[in-house]
């Protein structure tokens, strides 16, 4: 079996990526926002938990979290593993996904961290323009209409989404840095961390991340 976490910040690619390699590891993408979204949808007993809080204006506790995780690796598809994505967030997290593995003889193989500089990922991110239309999105600097402010297909005004300033933006990627740097500590005291440049393009970020995972597979078969 393969457990893989894969970290890296908003705007770092860590979704792309994840897809790809599950596709090619033949290893399912667990995601906290498609599990949550899975649970309250089906109306699940963990899903109508986590219900209460949230409609509470609170925070669904890390056990309501963790159970849904748990479900999630019992199912067959993850035979042979998992990629995890977007979770663990914290330590208390990542203590109890350690004992959850543990609890089924297994582990944390390799965790993968995407590194992308703040200011980069800010430039990723803030560059955002959507047709007001049709709802075509464009990037300044990525996929740039034609003209400025104007959209390609029908001529309709761009406008920039709340959650697309560069002012929201920023303060996304320091609340990830902030909250995520003991969790980069926590795995790289354990030996489990590898860093992957996520400045390079796609194709060469893909093989990184596939070379590193086959490789911690060879070593821990050898």
């Amino acid at each position: 079996m393969t457990y893989v976490v894969l970290m890296g910040g908003p705007g770092a690619g860590k979704g792309t990526q994840a897809k790809i390699l599950c596709k090619k590891l033949g290893l399912p993408q667990i995601a906290t926002g498609d599990l949550f979204r899975e649970n309250l949808r089906e109306n699940t007993e963990l899903g109508q938990l986590a219900r209460t809080y949230m409609n509470g204006g609170d925070l669904v506790p890390d056990e309501v979290t963790v159970g849904m995780v748990k479900e999630r690796l019992s199912r067959p598809d993850c035979a042979n593993g998992a990629l995890l994505d977007g979770f663990p967030r914290t330590i208390s997290q990542a203590d109890a996904l350690e004992t959850l593995l543990a609890e089924m003889d297994e582990r944390v193989h390799i965790v993968p961290y995407i590194h992308v500089n703040p200011d980069l990922l800010l430039q990723r991110l803030a560059g955002r323009w959507t047709c007001s239309a049709c709802g075509r999105v464009y990037h300044v600097l990525f996929n740039p209409p034609k003209q400025d402010g104007i959209c390609d297909l029908d001529g309709s005004a761009l406008y920039q989404r709340d959650d697309d300033t560069a002012e929201t933006q920023k303060h996304r990627i320091a609340v990830y840095f902030k909250q995520t740097a003991p969790l980069l500590d926590y795995y790289k005291n354990k030996g489990l961390l590898v860093e992957i440049n996520g400045e390079q393009s796609i194709e060469q970020v893909q093989k990184e991340l596939l070379q590193v995972i086959k490789e911690s597979d060879r070593q821990r078969t050898d």
